[in-house]
Formats: structure tokens, C-alpha cells, sequence
């Protein structure tokens, strides 16, 4: 407030400097008021203040031009602030007149401003002479023709506006609503006619609303005060319009075009007041809508301003607001103005005059209003003319008359320009060069768009109005999920079908023939989008005819194909070559952007009326067919590449996007029919199936390109018939029979195509349904739901199998095998993918495959059993319990077709699989029965209540049903084992042996009785015959081919080429099966009945087959028992008599076998003899002393004639037979057990015999000793008779004789080689009493191996004895001295033997073979070496472990025992010089060695116990004295017989060696005592030497002539000797000084 009193004072300052000069009277009041104002505070106060407003008229009135703009700047801000009072309006005004005739033009624009500024303020006037003076000032600016053109211009906004608040007052006066209708005039046009449509149908809700609260309250005739004024404004303003002179007004006639313009404002704005103000209506009846109508002059032209253009304009829109806004008050004048408009379009007027009418009938179709109560008016009412079906047709004329034109081509361009314009949001403009052709081309352009946008808008006003009926409920919603849509009853809905049945068929001949012919794309979008709005209309509204006719319309727009005419044509044109002519053939469909504008306006249609196509639908298949073609056609492109670069390949082309998209919606055009209705959905694959029989009709008598396109369309149907099979399977019953029906008969078709197609839909469409989510879920809620009622079951099993049976169906029906093949093919994927979800169709899938099974073709046999492998391999599961018998005959049925050998095989290992699926059903089963069992047990012990002990009554019969299925199963197996073929016989013979292996401890007992006798034994009983009756002819293998001019056969080993042969292998796996049964349950199989007489038969077979069947067949025989054995006997599991039982066949066969050494008599003969050791093995806990004589005899009768036998090939290359190497390793198996310990002397006694004999042992000494012989073995081998050595010589003739027989084909001692290490493990092995009682008879023996030597010293056997002689001596010393084991009982006269044995031993060994050059085939130093070692470990062993121990040998042994150790070191010194030197360095070695051991024995320390040891010193002693003083006097007769000749090395070594010993020798006094000396020397010994050297005295004599030696050593080792001789007489060197 205060910056206006401040602006206030500034203009009075401004106004006082002003006036200064000329005017003192204003500077004096203007002053004058700048005090009084700074007096007053507000507004109001100046109001009441005239002194105020008074300067400033009091400036206005000096009429000078700076002093008016000022005093009117003044007063348009006091009114702006209501600081003017009401009374003083008049002297304003008047002042304003005054002002508004100067000639200043800013003065007059000033006087208008205020004027504006008083109609918005408080001072606006409410009476008629102020109002009237206030607008007769802005009528006069606006005649006056010295007017500017600014000043009437804003003299006429001045007046607009000031008029506009006079009728807001009268509004608010006549308590009306306030604001305007608002959306009456014309609206502007945007970037599209669609947008236009969108925001006009879009205020028709406020608009409505509008309406009816203006005519909610009762229309009346009172005015008030203003409202008067108002009403004689409008009549003032109809008056000038119509020509006339304003009576209230008091102003000049002004121009009628301003009159009118204004009339038009007030119409168009403040409709509510002639809706509901009667006077109002009154005027607008009688006087505005006469004036408009003689204005509307057609018949001739006007020569004042009523013939302008924009006088013609606002007269049009004018009429345009009455029958857009008063239609239903104002009918009649509506109905005039209607005809009136519609007749302009037929005469020949200006184009402008015709665009405007267009103009107007154009707003009217885009206004659904509108055009509902025009046409409820009119064309509904029978009584009226039918103006909308009329105004229609005009416009169609004014499109259809455009190809009748010369400049057509040009004018259609234009109209596309237009669209093209608008679309994109900017005017269309002529070249400003443009000629009076293309003006008026332009011209005919604008009313053909207009013409057109009036169609458009027709038509979505039909859209509009069927979407209000739908949502009113009148009709129902295309895309809901209802029925075929009823009858239409609604008052909308009977609008919108008047309107289709009145309009549609001149729409579609006006927007087919502009689709035609147009080519811009913002025009075909639009006229597409008028097609699917009224298609999408026909379709709610049910409008059949006009739906079919817009849809056969629209597909004609969407792929050009070329017809066979045009093809011919184009092939029998000369103008081009034949391969041009092709190429531009298979180039011919185009796609241009009609066409995908056309098919993308084609998938909204359907996508929206999908429920309500019915019928129709075929002609959008045919379409949607072609298309498909076209998107798959190698040659197909669209416009602009085909125009651009001919070329242009696929992958690197843009143009395939609108291919792509067209693909897309054309497959979710199908998906989406899981929104449709059921019904609609079937009406949909009716009309796919319609095409597609058209198409296999037109298929059976087409050939080439014309056949193609119908296989194409064919497979599009399938396709898509299939895509809404997929997309339903949630209600896949009603429409299963419609797709596979069809399906059916592509497969029955004779085109390969066709069936090819049905038998592929068949398999997809089966798997979609099985594998759908449904179909699970309802799968599982059924059969797992007990609560689930019999009608769910019963619609689950019709599912089920109406969704198989097509495949039996197809397989029984169809003759051709290629069909037939495909049925099994789509069964195998189906089970393969979905087996597990059926439950109710395996009958007719069983049966099937067994029809399939009888079947001669093997593809066929192929397939199903493809199908049967995965039921039984992974499907039993899902099998019905009541099916599980169907299926095991179906796969026995398989395994005994003779189409194909691997499917027969096959077959039967699916028995075995199902046999372990029915054995965990058992097994489930029997759990469960002891479960419950265990459960009834938990009440009272004596309670007979049935609830405690029932059992499951479904676990019985499952178990019941179980053992009948394995039986089956069983039958089906010993009917395969018949079969010819051996490897299906084979494999089934297999089958049944492992199944009652793995499962058999789940049968029961009389499960198992009835497998024994009805399948077991039979099998063996029919096989063996077969095996024995059956062709011996050679077979010959399948013939590969010719050579030569003669048949190739295919090779078949020799094991395999007859008939029998392979029944012999048969027969070698049913024992195989026997005897994994015995072994695996004989416990339980000897509780059976009968068992006792099935394995005596068993036996008997055996017998039988060794000695009459094949090698393998008598291996198999001898396996059956022995594993029988091997298994049971450790656990205790087999009685004695059946072992004995076993026994008896070894011996028999054994016995009974050909003595040949032929491969297959030596492989019997080896397997018994293993299985012999093993069996012993295994049960030596059940022998007893005759069935372990028993034993040993069978494998001593098998050693007897091997020896015999023997293979002279082998043994020359030292190599053992196979029985002989066989016997040699089961030998260390048989010793004897502890509770047969007495069997010891008879193993050992038996195994002695087969050592080499003693007549072949004959030893030369070379000293003239004595021969030696080894004693034999008794009969009974239990105990040896001690003899002589003479005795022994006469027995040992004796027993060569006797075995002599046995022996006489022993050409070789390999034998005896791997013999002798074994027995000496055996006899170390024994119990020690055994040991004592043949331990005779193992040194005798091996002493005779040991003496193999002199006639075989490269031999290995005198070795190897050598080595077991020193482990027999050394490995126990009980054998040399048992006085450690006192409570054994041993006989004198044995050991007395044993000690002759060994003396017998040392002797013919050590003295005839040991320390000699005995003849060898020139063996290397390492076998040399070894021989040497093993001479001197024998040596060592008896100077260094017998002679030097406790042992109970008698005397005489021990001096034999010495003698011979005497006899080899003899042997240097007992050769004449000559020899000497010839002889070997190993043999002196040897002899100083046995030298060496006699010094050793001699020296006895006195501390020693060993009574044995003192009396070996003292012989030893003696012979040892001997020895020395032969080898001294040797040495002296030898030096003195060589004169001057040195003596040999070995000689000097020897005389060396002995004198050294004889220095270091120390005796004590009794050894000593037994030296021959003199009485008188043995008493003058000193005490303190006692005989420690006595030896030397002996030797006194030769030391005396050694003294004289050539040899400085042996004078320096005598003069040692001979101090020592001093000292040990106490011959010492006294100091004659003591």
C-alpha cells in the first residue's frame, strides 16, 4: 500500500511540473492534493476523498495530450485499488468519451484500457445507461474510420472482452455454474488426426457432466437485474448481425462480421445459458439461428461483406456450435443445418467455401457426442432424415471422386503430404513458386484429407462409443473369458449396430479404394488404424458381414503373392532369357510398408476380437499362411531393398527386422489363445484345420511350386495348430480330438510330406501335453490324493489315454511302414521323456509293443523295442502292479523273435532288470510284514485280539504277486534256454543263474523247491541232452561274398563250429549257474526236500561228463563241485559224506582218464588235481585218516603216471609237464592237519619214492674206500629198519628192484629237482615225533641226490639236496640232539640209523665228490664259486655244528665221522709231486679246510661239559697226529727226492700251514693222555703246562730232520716248535750266575 501512495504522489509531481507553465490552476490543485495525500492512509480513505480523483479528471479536462495520458494513467490506478468512488462513474465515462473522440491515438488506447479496467473492477456498470455508454465508446473507436489500426483492433478486443465479463456476471447473477462449456470451438490440429480424435473422445466425460448439471435445474424465464442487461446485449448483437441497428446500444451499425463474431464467442462459451434461461433460448431460436440461416447463401454471391470468406467462416461455425451444443433443444434448426452443410459438399462452389463445410462435418465425427444424439435424433428416429448417414456419404464422395480426376496421382501425393505434415508436427506448404495447378491441386487435397479425417472420425467415434457400451456392460468385453458374445439389447449398443449397418459399406468403399492407391506412410497408418477400430467394433457388436468384408479388405493390403496368371505371364514374356525369368519368379514377394503396416493392423485385430472372429477366422489364416511363406521364402525382402540393392543378401540386411517382427507377432497371435475363450479357441483350430484341408486337396493334383506352397501352407496349420495346443494345455480336453484328429490324417496321408508333418505334430503335440505342468500336477493330486473323488480319476484316465491311444491307432490302422515306424518313434520319445507320468494308458501301450514283437520288419521290431528298453529300464516304477506281467511277456515275447539277435539279447537282460525291480518289492514288502509282525508283537504276550497280529493284506498280495512274476519270469527264461540260437540260449541261461544268485536269499523255501525242480535241474536235464544228440557236422560261417568264382565264409573257431560245440558251451554255463547256486545257498538248499537225491544226480552227471563230454564241459563239471567245496567247507557247511562223495569222483575220474598227455586230458587232470589241494585246503578239518590216505593215494596215482607220461620234448628244454607242475604246487597244501599227525611218515614216505634210486649211486674212491648205499623205504613208511653198512648194500639191490617198474621211464630229474625243496619244507614242518621216525629217511634220500653228482655235476640236483641236507641238519637241532625234548618218545635203534644215515651221507660225499676236479661242461665262475660254497658249508656244518656239539651219536660214528674229515685232507699229501701240481687251487683249499676242522676238533678246554666234544678231541687227537706226521715225512722224502728243484707251492703251503697249526694247537691233559709217549715223559711234564703242547713231543722226531729244510719258513716254524717242546719240558735257560 504504501508503494501506491508513493506512485501515486510521483505521478501528482509529475502532473504539477507538467501544468507549471500553462496551466497554474492544475499545478495549484495538483500540489494541493500531494498534501491532502499525504493525510490520507488507504485506498478507501482517498475514495471518499473526491479531491483525489477530481485533479485528475480536472488534467483529462485541459484536454492537453501529456496532461490526458497522465490523468488516465491516474485513474486507471485508482480503480485498479477501488480507491474511486461508485459515484463518481459517470464523470468518468463521460470524460472517456470525451477522450475517445480526440485524435490522439495514445489517448484513445489509454480511454480503452480504462475502460477494460472499469469492467474488471467493482466499478464495472449495472445499469443500462452506464453499460451501454461504456460500449457505445469502444463500438465508436471501432467505426470511426480516422481510427488506427491498432485502436480498432483493440477497440474490438476491448469490446470481446468487456462482453465476456458482462455474461461471467450474468452467470454469477443468475447463480449458474461458473466457468465456460469450454470445448465447443474448433480445436487446434496436432501432430496427428488420431491425436485430434484422442483429445476430443477424451473431453467427452467433463463435457457430458457439464451438460447434465446445467440442466439438472429446471429451466425458467425470470431474469434478474443483470441478466436482463445481458439478454439485451445478445438481442443488440443479433440485430447488428443480421444487418440491423442496435437499439440498447446506442452505437452505429458496426460491421456484421465483428456482430457476428462476438454472437459466435458467447454460443460457443456460455452454452448453460440458453440450456437454462428461457429468454436466452428464446433469442438464440428465433433470432440467432433465423439470422444464420438466411446468412447460409448458397445460391449466389454477395456482393457486401456477407459474402466474404470470414463472414462465411464464422456463419459455419456458428452453425457448428448450434448443432454441436443445442442439437437436442434445438432439433428442427439442427436438422436444417445438417442438410443444409451436407448439400454444400455436392454443388459447385469455391473449394474454400467446400473446405469449410468439410471443416465443420469433419469436427462433428470427431466428437462421439455429437455424433450419438445427432444420430438418436436423426437417423434413429423414423420421422427424421438420416443426416449422419448422409453427411457419411458426402464425405465418401468427396474421397471416391478423387480417382476420377485427371490430377489424381497428384492430388492423392498431396493427401499423403498432408498426413505425412501433420504427423510430424508441421504445416503443410506450397512452394512459394508454386503454380495456379499445384494451388489448386493443394486445394482438392485439403478436402479430400478432410473428407478423410471425417471418415476416420466416424469410425472411432463408433470405437468410442462400442468401448461406453462395453463398460456400461451392455456388451461384452472381446478379450474376456466368456462365450460367443449374445445379442446386443443396451440403448449404446443398438446405437453403434444402427450406426455399423448404416455406414460400414460406404466407409469401406471410401478408405479401400484411398488404401489402394495411397502410398505415405502417415496416411496408411491412419486409414489402418481406422480399419481395425471399425473391424474391432464389428467384431463386439457381432456385425458379421461387415467384419468379414473389412478383414477380406485389410488381408488384400498384406502380401502381394503373384497369381499362376502372372507367373505364366512373366515365363512366356520374350523379352527376357528363361533363367531372368526364374530368378525375378522366385523373387516376387515383396514386402512393401502397406503390407506390414497392413499385416501389424491385421494382428491387433485379432489379438483384440480373438473371441468374436468365429468364421472369420479363415480369412486371417490365409493371410497369416501367406505371410509365413513369405518370412520363410529365401527370396522374399521388402520394398526398399528390392528397390535400392537388388542384391543385398539376409544376414547382412536391415530389412529383416520388419520380418522378424512380423514373425514375432505372428507367433503371439497363437500364444495368446490361452486368453481366449474355449470356444473361441476352437473355432480357431477349425479354421486351421479347414485351411489345411483345402490345402491337401489342392495338394494331391499339384506338382512343383504350386505343391510346395500348399505343403507350406499345410505346415503352418500344423504349426500353428500345435503353438495353441502348447499355450492350453491347462484345458487341453475339449480341444485334444480337434488338433490330433487332423494330425491323423496328415499321418494317413500317400504324401511323404504330409505324413512326415502329421507324425512330427503327433509326437510334439503328445509330449506337450505330457509334459506340461498341468498334466503333472493333476497327475499327482489325483493318484497321490486319496480324497480325490472317482470322477477326477475318470477325467484323468480319458485324458490319458485319449492322449496314447492316436498311437495304437495310427500303428493298427496304417499299412504303410514308414507311418508305422513314425508311431513307434513318437511312443519311444514319449516314454523316453514323460514315462513316468502315465498311469491308466499302459495297456494300450503294452499292447502295442507286443503286436510290434510279431512283427517280420526289423525297423519296426527296432523301435518298439527301443519303447519296451525304457518301461523296463526306467519306467517299472510307473508300471501298474496289474501291468507287470504284460510287460515281462512282451519283453520275452522280444527276446524269442528271430528278426534280430542283439534285441533278443537285450530282452533278456531286461528280464533280469525287472527282476530286481521285483525282488525290492518283495523285499519292501516283507519289511514291511515284519514291521507290522514286530508292532503286533509289542501287546500282551497272551491276547489273541486280531488287530495285534493281522498283517497287511496289500503287503501279502504283493509279495504273492511278486513270486508269481519272478516264476513267470523264470518260464520265460528255460523257454529262451531252447532256443536255436546259442547266444540268446546262452544269455539266458545266464540270466537265470545270476538272478537266483543275487535275489535268491529273498525267495522262500518253497519258492526255491519249485526253481530246483521245475527249472534248475530240467534246464540241466534238457541242455545235456541237447549237448549230446545234437549235429556233429562242421558248420560253415555266413558267407561275405565271392572270390574267385567261389563262396567266402566267414571264419569260426574251431571251439565253436559245430552244433555240438555250442550246446557244449551252453551246457559249460548252466553248471556254471548250478554252481553259483551251491555255493552261494547250499546251507539252505540241503534243508530242501529231495536235495539228498538232486545232488546225487548232480554227481552222476558229473561222472558222466568228465568221462564222456568236451574238455570245457568236464572243467565246468569239476568246477561246479570244487567251488561247492571251497565255499561251504570253512564255514562248517558241508557234510563229510558229501566230501567223501566228491572224493570218490576225483578218484574215479582220475582212474578212468586216458593215460595220454594230450592237452585236453592234461587240463582235466590239472583241474582236479588244484581242485584236490583246494579242497583239502578248505576242509582238512573234516578228514580223518582214511579219506587223508584216500587224498594222498589219488595225487600219488596222478605222480605215478605222469612219470610215465612224461613229455621228452619238455623235458630236454628243462621244462616240467603241465600235471607235474601242477602236482609241485599243491604239494605244500597237503600237510597233514593237527589231528592228522600220524599222516606225516605216510606223505613223506610217498613223496621219498620219487627220488632218484640208489643203483644209479656209484662211487669210486679213489682210496679204495668202501661203496656206500642209501636203505629204502618200508610199505608202510612208518618206520625204518636199521641195518649195517653191508646190509645196507643187499637191501638197497632189494628196493631197486621193487620200484624199478615205476621208474623206468624217469628220464630226467626235474621232477626230483622241485620235489626236493618241498619236501624238506614238509619235513621241517612236521611234529617232531614224526620227525625223529623218518628223519632216516630223508638223509638216505637226500644223500642219494646228493651223489647225483659224480655222473651230472653240472645237475642241479645234488645242489639243491646239498642245500636241503644242510637245512634239515641245521634248520632243527633236536634232530643232533633230542635230549632237549625229553618227553618224546625215541627209539634207540633210530637214532642209531639216523647216525648211520649221516655218516653214509659225509662220507660218499664229502670224500667221493667234494675237494675233486670232477668233469663239467665248462661252467662259469659264479656256478664254480657256488659249488666251492656249498662244499665248504657242508664241511662247516659238520666240523663246526655236528662234531662240535652235544649229540648222542655212538663212537664209532664219530671216528667215521672224523675218518672222513681225515680222508679229505689227505688228499694233498697223498699225491706224488707231478700230481700236485695239476690239481686245482679249490682242491688244496678243501683239503687244508678239512685239516683246518681236525686241528679245531683236537683243542678241547678243560671248562668244556660236553662229553661228546672230549671224546671227538681225543680221536681226533690221534688221527690227527697221524695225519701231520704222514704230511711232515712226505715233505722231507719229497724234498730230498726233488734235489735242487723247489716242491710245488701246494706242497710248501701245506708243510706251512701244519706247522703253523701245530704252534697255535693247545690240548688239554685229557686228550693229551691219549698220546702215545713214553710214561716217563708224560710224568715230567710241568704241572703249570700239563700237557698244553704234549702233541709236539709226539712229533719230536720230525721236527728234528725238518730242522735241515731247504725251506727258511719251515726252519723258522720248527725253531718255534722246538721252544715250545722246551718249555713244555721245563727245559728253560738258567743264569749259571743263580
Amino acid at each position: 500500500m504504501a508503494t501506491f501512495m508513493t506512485v501515486l504522489e510521483s505521478d501528482l509531481r509529475a502532473l504539477s511540473a507538467e501544468a507549471r507553465r500553462r496551466y497554474p490552476a492544475v499545478k495549484d490543485a495538483a500540489e494541493h492534493a500531494i498534501l491532502k495525500l499525504r493525510s490520507l492512509a488507504s485506498p478507501n480513505e482517498i475514495a471518499h476523498d473526491e479531491d483525489i480523483v477530481r485533479i485528475f479528471l480536472m488534467a483529462c479536462e485541459v484536454k492537453n495530450v501529456k496532461l490526458s495520458v497522465i490523468g488516465l494513467s491516474c485513474l486507471q490506478k485508482l480503480i485498479s485499488h477501488d480507491a474511486v468512488a461508485p459515484s463518481a462513474l459517470n464523470e468518468i465515462l463521460s470524460t472517456l468519451k470525451e477522450h475517445g473522440e480526440m485524435a490522439d491515438e495514445s489517448v484513445q488506447l489509454k480511454s480503452l484500457q480504462t475502460i477494460l479496467i472499469i469492467f474488471q473492477s467493482r466499478l464495472q456498470p449495472d445499469d443500462e445507461e452506464n453499460l451501454a455508454h461504456a460500449l457505445g465508446i469502444c463500438l465508436r473507436l471501432l467505426e470511426n474510420n480516422r481510427s488506427s489500426d491498432s485502436v480498432r483492433n483493440t477497440a474490438a478486443a476491448t469490446f470481446r472482452q468487456a462482453v465476456a465479463l458482462i455474461f461471467d456476471h450474468v452467470v454469477r447473477a443468475e447463480s449458474l455454474p461458473s466457468g465456460t462449456f469450454g470445448s465447443g470451438r474448433y480445436v487446434s490440429r496436432t501432430s496427428s488426426f488420431t491425436s485430434d480424435m484422442n483429445r476430443n473422445v477424451n473431453s467427452l466425460e467433463s463435457l457430458e457432466r457439464e451438460v447434465i448439471s446445467g440442466s439438472s435445474s429446471l429451466s425458467r424465464d425470470t431474469l434478474t437485474k443483470f441478466g436482463k442487461l445481458g439478454l439485451c446485449l445478445l438481442e443488440d448483437l443479433a440485430t447488428l448481425a443480421a444487418g440491423g441497428s442496435a437499439i440498447w446500444l446506442r452505437a452505429n451499425s458496426p460491421q456484421r462480421t465483428f456482430a457476428l463474431d462476438i454472437l459466435e464467442f458467447i454460443l460457443s462459451n456460455y452454452v448453460l445459458l440458453f440450456r437454462t434461461l428461457l429468454p436466452y433460448e428464446q433469442v438464440l431460436r428465433h433470432q440467432i439461428c433465423s439470422l444464420l440461416m438466411t446468412s447460409f447463401r448458397i445460391n449466389s454471391e454477395l456482393e457486401d461483406e456477407a459474402g466474404e470468406p470470414y463472414f462465411h467462416r464464422l456463419v459455419l461455425r456458428s452453425v457448428a456450435h448450434v448443432i454441436r451444443l443445442y442439437s437436442s433443444s434445438l432439433t428442427t434448426e439442427s436438422e436444417v443445418f445438417l442438410s443444409m452443410l451436407v448439400r454444400v459438399t455436392t454443388l459447385d462452389l469455391p473449394l474454400w467455401h467446400r473446405i469449410l463445410v468439410l471443416e465443420i462435418l469433419r469436427s462433428f465425427c470427431m466428437e462421439a457426442r455429437i455424433m450419438r444424439i445427432l444420430f438418436q435424433n436423426f437417423d434413429m428416429n423414423p420421422s427424421n432424415t438420416n443426416v449422419i448417414q448422409g453427411m457419411v456419404k458426402a464425405l465418401a464422395r468427396v474421397v471416391l471422386s478423387v480417382q476420377y480426376q485427371e490430377t489424381s496421382e497428384e492430388c492423392l501425393a498431396a493427401v499423403a503430404g498432408m498426413f505425412s505434415s501433420k504427423a510430424k508436427g508441421i504445416e503443410w506448404t506450397l512452394d512459394n513458386d508454386a503454380s495456379n495447378t499445384a494451388v489448386l491441386v493443394a486445394s482438392e487435397a485439403h478436402t479430400v484429407t478432410l473428407a478423410i479425417e471425417g471418415l476416420l472420425g466416424v469410425v472411432f467415434t463408433l470405437a468410442t462409443l462400442t468401448d461406453e457400451a462395453v463398460d456400461d456392460g451392455e456388451l461384452e468385453s472381446p478379450r474376456g473369458d466368456t462365450g460367443p458374445p449374445t445379442m446386443c439389447t443396451g440403448k449404446t449398443a443398438m446405437l453403434c449396430v444402427a450406426m455399423v449397418d448404416s455406414m460400414w459399406l460406404i466407409i469401406l468403399d471410401a478408405l479401400s479404394m484411398i488404401l489402394a492407391k495411397s502410398q505415405g506412410e502417415a496416411i496408411i497408418l491412419e486409414i489402418l488404424k481406422g480399419y481395425q477400430a471399425f473391424t474391432q467394433a464389428c467384431g463386439v457388436l457381432c456385425a458379421v458381414e461387415p467384419l468379414n468384408s473389412f478383414l477380406a479388405s485389410l488381408c488384400k493390403f498384406t502380401i502381394n503373392m503373384p497369381s499362376e496368371v502372372e507367373k505364366k505371364s512373366v515365363i512366356l514374356s520374350p523379352g527376357s532369357k528363361r533363367t531372368d525369368q526364374l530368378v525375378e519368379q522366385r523373387e516376387s514377394i515383396v514386402l512393401t510398408p502397406k503390407n506390414v503396416q497392413a499385416l501389424r493392423t491385421l494382428f491387433n485385430i485379432t489379438h483384440r476380437l480373438h473371441n468374436v472372429l468365429g468364421p472369420s477366422w479363415v480369412l486371417v489364416l490365409e493371410t497369416l499362411a501367406a505371410l509365413d511363406q513369405a518370412i520363410h521364402s529365401p527370396h522374399a525382402t521388402t520394398q526398399e531393398v528390392s528397390l535400392g540393392v537388388q542384391k543385398l543378401t539376409r544376414d547382412s540386411s536391415g530389412q529383416y527386422s520388419d520380418f522378424h517382427i512380423l514373425s514375432s507377432l505372428n507367433s503371439q497371435l497363437f500364444k495368446s489363445s490361452a486368453l481366449m475363450h474355449v470356444s473361441a479357441v476352437r473355432s480357431l483350430l477349425s479354421a486351421l484345420r479347414q485351411l489345411s484341408h483345402q490345402c491337401m486337396a489342392a495338394t494331391l493334383g499339384a506338382t512343383g511350386q504350386a505343391s510346395n506352397r500348399n505343403i507350406g501352407r499345410i505346415s503352418f496349420s500344423v504349426e500353428r495348430m500345435l503353438s495353441i495346443l502348447v499355450n492350453n494345455l491347462h484345458r487341453i480336453e475339449p480341444l485334444w480330438d480337434e488338433v490330433v484328429g487332423h494330425f491323423l490324417e496328415l499321418a494317413d496321408s500317400s504324401n511323404d510330406n504330409l505324413w512326415n508333418i502329421g507324425l512330427d505334430a503327433l509326437d510334439k503335440s503328445i509330449c506337450a501335453v505330457l509334459g506340461s505342468d498341468q498334466f503333472l500336477e493333476s497327475t499327482s493330486l489325483k493318484l497321490g490324493d486319496a480324497s480325490t473323488n472317482q470322477t477326477d480319476k475318470l477325467d484323468l484316465r480319458s485324458l490319458e489315454c485319449a492322449v496314447i491311444s492316436p498311437l495304437k491307432v495310427l500303428y493298427s490302422s496304417s499299412e504303410s511302414i514308414d507311418v508305422r515306424v513314425g508311431s513307434l518313434k513318437i511312443l519311444l520319445h514319449v516314454l523316453e521323456r514323460h514315462g513316468e507320468k502315465l498311469c491308466y494308458s499302459w495297456p494300450n501301450i503294452l499292447d502295442m509293443l507286443r503286436s510290434v514283437a510279431h512283427s517280420s520288419e526289423k525297423d519296426l521290431i527296432t523301435l518298439g523295442f527301443q519303447s519296451l528298453r525304457v518301461i523296463m529300464n526306467d519306467g517299472l516304477a510307473t508300471v501298474p502292479a496289474d501291468c507287470l506281467h504284460v510287460c515281462i511277456d512282451v519283453a520275452g515275447a522280444y527276446g524269442a523273435q528271430k528278426t534280430e539277435l542283439n534285441i533278443s539279447l537285450t530282452a533278456i537282460g531286461l528280464l533280469w532288470t525287472s527282476t530286481d525291480f521285483i525282488v525290492k518289492g518283495l523285499l519292501h514288502g516283507t519289511e514291511d510284514t515284519e514291521t507290522d509282525q514286530r508292532n503286533s508283537g509289542k501287546g500282551e504276550e497272551h491276547t489273541l485280539d486280531s488287530d495285534n497280529v493281522v498283517i497287511d493284506q496289500a503287503s501279502l498280495l504283493n509279495i504273492l504277486d511278486g513270486e508269481k512274476l519272478l516264476l513267470s519270469i523264470f518260464a520265460l527264461l528255460q523257454k529262451l534256454v531252447a532256443d536255436e540260437r546259442p547266444e540268446v540260449r546262452n544269455s539266458a541261461v545266464r540270466t537265470l543263474f545270476q538272478t537266483l544268485g543275487i535275489h535268491g536269499q529273498k525267495l522262500s523255501k518253497s519258492m526255491w523247491e519249485g526253481c530246483l525242480w521245475n527249472y534248475v535241474f530240467p534246464t540241466l536235464d534238457s541242455v545235456s541232452h541237447m549237448a549230446a544228440t545234437s549235429s556233429k557236422d562242421e558248420w560253415q560261417g555266413k558267407e561275405l561274398g565271392t572270390r574267385k568264382g567261389k563262396a567266402v565264409h566267414m571264419l569260426i573257431h574251431h571251439s565253436r563250429n559245430t552244433a555240438q560245440k555250442q550246446w557244449n558251451e551252453t551246457l559249460v554255463l548252466v553248471l556254471g549257474g548250478i554252481a553259483r547256486i551251491l555255493r552261494s545257498f547250499f546251507p539252505f538248499l540241503r534243508r530242501l526236500n529231495n536235495f539228498q537225491s538232486g545232488w546225487e544226480s548232480l554227481l552222476i552227471f558229473v561222472k558222466n561228463s568228465i568221462s564222456n563230454g568236451s574238455n570245457e564241459v568236464v572243467l565246468a563239471a569239476i568246477n561246479c563241485l570244487q567251488s561247492t567245496v571251497v565255499s561251504q567247507s570253512p564255514k562248517g557247511n558241508l557234510p563229510s559224506v558229501y566230501l567223501k562223495s566228491i572224493l570218490d569222483v576225483y578218484e574215479i575220474v582220475l582212474q578212468k582218464s586216458p593215460n595220454s598227455s594230450a592237452d585236453a586230458t592234461s587240463k582235466v587232470k590239472q583241474e582236479i588235481l588244484h581242485g584236490l589241494g583246494e579242497l583239502y585246503v578248505q576242509a582238512q578239518g573234516m578228514f580223518d585218516d582214511g579219506m587223508y590216505k584216500q587224498l594222498i593215494l589219488i595225487i600219488e596215482s596222478a605222480i605215478a603216471e605222469a612219470k610215465f607220461t612224461i613229455n621228452n620234448f619238455e623235458a630236454e628244454y628243462g621244462h616240467l609237464p603241465p600235471v607235474q607242475r601242477t602236482i609241485l604246487e599243491i604239494i605244500p597244501l597237503l600237510r597233514p592237519a593237527g589231528h592228522l599227525s600220524s599222516m606225516w611218515s605216510f606223505l613223506l614216505g610217498i613223496l621219498l619214492h620219487y627220488l632218484p634210486s640208489a643203483d644209479s649211486l656209484i662211487d669210486n674212491n679213489e682210496d679204495g674206500s668202501k661203496q656206500d648205499s642209501t636203505s629204502s623205504l618200508q610199505g608202510n613208511s612208518a618206520g625204518v629198519v636199521p641195518s649195517t653198512l653191508e646190509n645196507k648194500r643187499e637191501e638197497s639191490n632189494q628196493s631197486s628192484e621193487l620200484v624199478s617198474a615205476k621208474m623206468a621211464n624217469n628220464t630226467t630229474n626235474l621232477f626230483s629237482d622241485k620235489l626236493l625243496p618241498l619236501l624238506v619244507d614238509l619235513f621241517l614242518q612236521a611234529p617232531a615225533v614224526e620227525k625223529y621216525d623218518i628223519v632216516p629217511d630223508i638223509i638216505e634220500g637226500l644223500g642219494r641226490c646228493m651223489t647225483t653228482r659224480r655222473d651230472n655235476p653240472d645237475g642241479t640236483l645234488w645242489r639243491v639236496a646239498v642245500e636241503g641236507f644242510n637245512r634239515v641238519l641245521v634248520g632243527d637241532v633236536s634232530i643232533l640232539n633230542p635230549t632237549s625234548i625229553t618227553d618224546l618218545p625215541i627209539s634207540r635203534p633210530s637214532r642209531i640209523r639216523f647216525w648211520k644215515e649221516l655218516a653214509d651221507v659225509y662220507e660218499l660225499f664229502l670224500v667221493g665228490h667234494c675237494g675233486r676236479a670232477l668233469p663239467s661242461n665248462a661252467l662259469s665262475v659264479t656256478a664254480l664259486q657256488a659249488d666251492e660254497f656249498l662244499e665248504m658249508k657242508i664241511l662247516e656244518i659238520l666240523g663246526d655244528e655236528i662234531l662240535a656239539s652235544q649229540i648222542d651219536a655212538p663212537v664209532d660214528i664219530l671216528r667215521r665221522l672224523i675218518s672222513t674229515l681225515d680222508r679229505c685232507a689227505s688228499r694233498t699229501s697223498s699225491l706224488p709231486i707231478e700230481t700236485v701240481e695239476l690239481m686245482p687251487s679249490h682242491c688244496s683249499t678243501f683239503s687244508l679246510t678239512c685239516l683246518q676242522k681236525l686241528f679245531s676238533l683236537s683243542s678241547y678246554g678243560t671248562s668244556d661239559e660236553n662229553s661228546t666234544r672230549s671224546e671227538v678231541s681225543k680221536i681226533s687227537i690221534m688221527i690227527l697226529m697221524s695225519r701231520c706226521e704222514f704230511i711232515l715225512k712226505k715233505f722231507m722224502a719229497d724234498e730230498k727226492d726233488s734235489g735242487e728243484h723247489p716242491l710245488p707251492p701246494t706242497r710248501v703251503e701245506e708243510v706251512i700251514f701244519v706247522l703253523q697249526e701245530l704252534a697255535c694247537l693247545v690240548i688239554n691233559l685229557d686228550t693229551a693222555s691219549v698220546l702215545p709217549l713214553h710214561p716217563y715223559l708224560k710224568g715230567g711234564l710241568l704241572e703249570e703246562n700239563l700237557g698244553r703242547h704234549s702233541h709236539l713231543l709226539f712229533l719230536f722226531p720230525s721236527f728234528c730232520e725238518l730242522v735241515v729244510s731247504r725251506e727258511a719258513k719251515v726252519r723258522e716254524l720248527v725253531l718255534v716248535l722246538l721252544r715250545l717242546i722246551t718249555t713244555e719240558l721245563g727245559l728253560r735257560t738258567h743264569d749259571l750266575a743263580t
